[in-house]
């Protein structure tokens, strides 16, 4: 078998915070990259790994198709871009609305607080490890995000996080699901075993 190259995931961000969601689709090219605005800073992301990418899918396979197939709610996946208060736009990996609210999707985005956000993080990149857990983590508490699950392929797990708490920026309830444990969305009848996200992985590229 031939050696895994290890490409890294690289993360930039803008020196001025005068970016807003009206720029953001007037100025950024379609060019497969990951372009996010929080607290008016824009994020740049480098397309992620294929190995990033088959975990997503894995979420989407064993969390959004089975909802979706019950009529509970609607997953999607990234590129999307999600609006909310302080995050104009972020481009979740993983997103799950409700069919109660689905009035949130519209023209092609989602303006308003899904249900879950989940995000994989990509071990070879340290820069946008900390974008995901202490800047995202501290705008979707901020917005009110009720669920945000942190995917960790180094590790095999996932770092749950509910109760959102808009005056800490943080959320009060965490808990770390572990390979031999079981994950499930607090709202919603399906749960997935954290092994089964990484059963089978082609490699362990981030």
């Amino acid at each position: 078998m031939a050696d895994v190259v290890r490409l890294p995931t690289i993360t930039l961000r803008s020196l001025d915070a005068g970016w807003s969601y009206e720029r953001w689709e007037r100025e950024l090219p379609d060019d497969g990259n990951r372009y996010e605005v929080i607290e008016g800073v824009l994020y740049m992301t480098t397309a992620p790994s294929y190995f990033h990418q088959w975990i997503v899918r894995r979420l989407d396979k064993y969390i959004g198709m089975p909802l979706e197939e019950q009529g509970l709610a609607y997953a999607a996946t990234a590129p999307i871009g999600v609006l909310m208060p302080g995050c104009d736009p972020v481009q979740p990996d993983f997103v799950l609305v409700g069919c109660d609210h689905a009035d949130i999707i519209s023209e092609r985005r989602i303006r308003g607080v899904p249900d879950l956000i989940a995000e994989v993080l990509s071990p070879s990149n340290p820069e946008q490890d900390t974008v995901v857990t202490v800047v995202k983590r501290r705008a979707y508490a901020r917005a009110g995000v009720p669920e945000y699950w942190i995917i960790r392929p180094e590790t095999r797990d996932v770092l749950v996080c509910r109760a959102p708490d808009a005056t800490l920026e943080d959320y009060a309830f965490t808990r770390l699901i572990g390979l031999d444990a079981t994950l499930q969305p607090d709202r919603f009848p399906v749960a997935v075993p954290v092994a089964a996200l990484f059963a089978g992985a082609p490699d362990t590229a981030a």
